[in-house]
């Protein structure tokens, strides 16, 4: 086979389909067949020297997969044979790959590195291969410049493989010390010097107790600082990289180095190259977030439990650091409106200019106003453009006090430049600050509004004349209108926008057809302005509103007839059902959200169904998804009058739920069948059956991603709410469902955040299935099924309350729960309760909560418990 494999591999790579096609399924079937061999093959093509660089590439490639996967239950399937190979088998291709290490080829060295470093992933937590590291430091001494340069690289790869704790403080120390050596100036060699700079970006999370002793510290600092004056460009690169993750993993050991990083890294944005620049600013950038973040949750005060005080770095840099930032936003390049992912000094630099004032609020505000002031009405674009981004990066962080002044004087100057000034860069920044400040100014929440009776009109008019321009501008003036509308959400009876709402729906729905509207997310872009418009509609424009419904139902019907497409015309054909069932959705829930609306919308239910069945049969995930949610719609508004679509519809409802692959389409049918449980009630009776199959399946299935759980077992809630005791049936395979669910989400102490985040979406999804459950069987004669279940549920009440990590939602559902239980089981739950370790002091504390929905539960609960103990 050896002679065999190398040409396989080759074929593999053939420009001929169906030698491609071949060897592909040559590789695929020796796999299968003999896996021990296979694996042995490819390693030993990756290690010989005589074959040809594609066929070992590949090799490598084939072998790194054959260890790792994306999906999670392919991971494991493949960790799992690799556990199980023989020993002498995984010796022997461990032998190789070391081997490759010092190949002349540097393609075969790097995927060797990578290779290493899967293994490692699998085997260093068990304590296997525990001879690896030490013979990997053992190359660093040698003589020859490629043998360190893999080495190095296969060290990074390692630590971004395994976690810190499973390699001990000696060993992490040795690394650390081949790595930091491997980067200083005196290393001859810059693939050396830059496969070391590499690795120490993933070997940082190592550092901690390096961090910690100073000596140490300032070794590794001044060894990053020098190498960001490497005369190599990728190595100066990589070390700015380093600085970023240093500053937010070691925050609070930075303040005796921030002022030679400044210098720095000003050095850096103001002469080095774009990528070294764009690191540079990125390093502020992350010291802005961390900051925000300490500020947010600790507010100004930092008593002895906050973890991390703020050094204040920002605040002490502004008046060096703003200058930097005002001088990049005058490095624009000529076409950065019109590339979707274009990212470059000048956005860098606004990006980090609009972290620094959500840091420091208003101290920004002075410092940058002379550079507008100065350059918003220069003869050169560049300048005009520079001070509207300043001008627009601001707003969010500074106070409407400060702010609001500084915007009515600009608002008009502004809306004169949007539709005059002479060009496209200045206009799309001009119209995405228009954007900022409906977004952040504009509001319920302000005092003092910007947007007036006198002004109203003439923003109006200037947006949708903006509409019109080029596609990158129209787009913006979409999102300056979209926060414009968003701002009169709680406009009471009247919106200043009643009297211009056809004229902006009209002017919308022309954008929409507009021939370039797929360039700069146009489309989209008027959509979701469109949305939002109807969304924030008051009842005075309700008629207008339902002149919409057959017109989207329109467009709608054209997207479905059938015609041979080009896979590029059915993916924008896609797109554009996926807008118009969002704008259905949204238009459904407006009218039917009121009864006189809701009763004239009607006569447009069956069409409407008609055309999302339509929808279905099409089998497009993004489509599926926003299908599904605009069905849910539109159960709400027919309430049991949806019934009669159930027959046609469950099917398309089924392959929702059995969606994993796509599984926001799967959480999303999941929370849809909540909704057609609330319309029907116990017309959903004769679909109950396949929908808990379904569901059982889904929860017990490895495959389905975590996240769809938790609206899984809200779900049961929904159900047995809308059937009441006839889900007795389902009891038997619901409860031990719920109950190992919540032995599992009630002990995480110790976890990252993340975790805490799942497993409190966990706990609320378990206790609104519980809560759904006991109301569904109240005043049933079968209540007493759901005694046995009692014990166990406050128990698992009680694990939570004592881990002290539950949010606020699963507060207010938790006792919530408690309150079911005595109400619905009376005295039979009363004396459980009394026995509870916890059920006191929790409902107590929920009764003196700040939150009044958590109040307002816990004095239900209370009501109900006295009334169960008295019994």
């Amino acid at each position: 086979m050896a002679m065999e494999v190398t040409q396989i591999l080759l074929n593999a790579q053939s420009i001929d389909g169906n030698v491609r096609k071949h060897a592909e399924d040559s590789i695929k079937q020796f796999q299968e067949q003999n896996l021990p061999s296979f694996l042995l093959s490819l390693s030993g093509e990756l290690a010989n020297d005589d074959k040809p660089v594609e066929s070992r590439k590949l090799a490598g490639l084939i072998l790194k997969n054959a260890l790792d996967a994306k999906e999670q239950h392919r991971k494991f399937e493949l960790v799992q044979s690799w556990v199980t190979l023989d020993s002498a088998v995984k010796a022997q291709i461990k032998t190789c790959l070391l081997q490759t290490l010092s190949s002349a080829v540097s393609d075969a060295r790097s995927t060797a590195s990578q290779v290493i470093a899967k293994i490692a992933g699998i085997e260093l937590p068990q304590k296997q291969w525990p001879e690896l590291i030490v013979s990997l430091l053992s190359n660093i001494h040698q003589q020859a410049a490629n043998v360190r340069q893999a080495t190095l690289e296969t060290l990074g790869y390692l630590c971004e493989e395994v976690s810190p704790n499973v390699v001990d403080q000696d060993q992490v120390n040795k690394i650390l010390t081949a790595v930091v050596q491997g980067m200083n100036a005196s290393e001859g060699n810059n693939d050396v010097r830059l496969a070391a700079t590499r690795a120490l970006y993933n070997a940082l999370g190592f550092a901690q107790a390096n961090f910690s002793n100073d000596m140490e510290r300032d070794y590794i600092m001044r060894v990053v600082c020098e190498a960001t004056l490497s005369p190599e460009v990728k190595i100066r690169q990589a070390a700015f990289e380093c600085l970023v993750s240093i500053s937010s993993t070691y925050y609070e050991k930075l303040a005796h180095y921030i002022q030679d990083i400044f210098n720095i890294t000003a050095k850096a944005v103001r002469e080095d190259e774009e990528p070294v620049a764009l690191q540079a600013i990125e390093f502020w950038s992350s010291i802005c977030d961390e900051e925000i973040d300490i500020l947010e949750d600790y507010g100004g005060d930092f008593t002895g439990d906050s973890a991390i005080p703020c050094f204040y770095f920002i605040k002490q840099a502004l008046p060096a650091l703003v200058p930097m930032l005002l001088e990049t936003l005058l490095k624009q390049e000529e076409d950065q409106d019109q590339d979707e992912g274009a990212w470059n000094i000048a956005m860098a630099g606004g990006t980090c200019l609009g972290l620094v004032a959500r840091t420091v609020g208003d101290d920004i505000v002075p410092l940058v106003m002379p550079f507008i002031e100065e350059n918003i009405t220069k003869p050169e674009w560049r300048q005009r453009e520079a001070a509207t981004y300043a001008f627009g990066s601001i707003l969010e962080g500074p106070s409407p006090d400060k702010l609001t002044p500084i915007v009515n004087v600009a608002l008009t100057f502004m809306l004169t430049a949007l539709t005059k000034d002479p060009n496209n860069h200045v206009k799309d920044t001009t119209a995405w600050t228009l954007g900022r400040i409906f977004e952040f100014l504009h509001g319920s929440t302000i005092d003092s509004p910007i947007i007036t009776q006198a002004n109203c009109q003439q923003i109006i008019t200037v947006l949708l004349q903006s509409m019109k321009d080029v596609p990158n501008v129209a787009e913006k003036a979409c999102g300056a209108l979209y926060f414009l509308a968003q701002g009169f959400e709680e406009g009471g009876p009247s919106s200043p926008l009643t009297p211009f709402f056809q004229e902006i729906v009209q002017a919308l729905l022309t954008v929409t057809h507009r021939e370039d509207a797929s360039e700069s997310r146009l489309r989209t872009a008027a959509y979701e302005t469109l949305n939002e418009v109807v969304r924030c509609s008051t009842d005075e424009t309700a008629t207008m509103v339902l002149h919409l419904v057959p017109i989207i139902m329109t467009e709608l019907h054209k997207t479905l007839e059938g015609q041979k497409l080009s896979s590029d015309e059915r993916e924008k054909q896609s797109e554009l059902q996926g807008l118009l069932c969002g704008c259905l959705q949204v238009i459904i829930q407006k009218l039917g959200s009121s009864e006189p609306t809701k009763y004239l919308f009607m006569q447009y239910a069956d069409p409407i169904m008609e055309l999302y069945l339509r929808v279905f049969a099409c089998r497009s995930a993004t489509v599926h998804e926003e299908a599904m949610l605009a069905i849910g719609a539109l159960a709400y508004a027919t309430g049991p009058d949806f019934a009669k679509y159930m027959p046609e519809f469950y099917k398309y409802l089924e392959m929702g739920l059995q969606n994993f692959e796509e599984y926001q389409v799967c959480a999303v049918t999941v929370g849809v069948v909540g909704d057609i449980c609330r319309a029907l009630e116990d017309q959903i009776l004769p679909y109950c059956d396949g929908i808990m199959t379904q569901l059982l399946k889904n929860l017990s299935s490895n495959q389905l991603h975590r996240s769809v759980k938790p609206p899984i077992f809200s779900c049961f809630g929904d159900i047995a709410l809308a059937i009441g005791e006839n889900f007795e049936k389902y009891l038997m395979y619901a409860m031990p469902m719920l109950q190992s669910a919540a032995e599992l989400s009630a002990h995480t102490s110790g976890a990252d955040d993340d975790l805490v985040d799942y497993t409190n979406s966990l706990r609320n999804g378990i206790l609104e299935a519980y809560s759904g459950i006991f109301q569904g069987f109240k005043n049933s004669p079968k209540t007493q099924l759901l005694i046995p279940f009692a014990l166990h549920i406050l128990q698992f009440l009680d694990s939570i309350y004592m881990e002290k990590d539950m949010d606020d939602v699963v507060m207010k559902t938790a006792v919530g729960v408690l309150g079911d239980l005595a109400d619905t089981l009376g005295s039979n739950a009363g004396t459980l309760i009394q026995q509870s370790l916890s059920s006191k002091d929790f409902l107590d504390e929920c009764l003196s909560s700040d939150d009044h929905l958590i109040k307002e539960s816990a004095e239900w609960a209370k009501l109900a418990i006295s009334r169960a103990i008295s019994v």
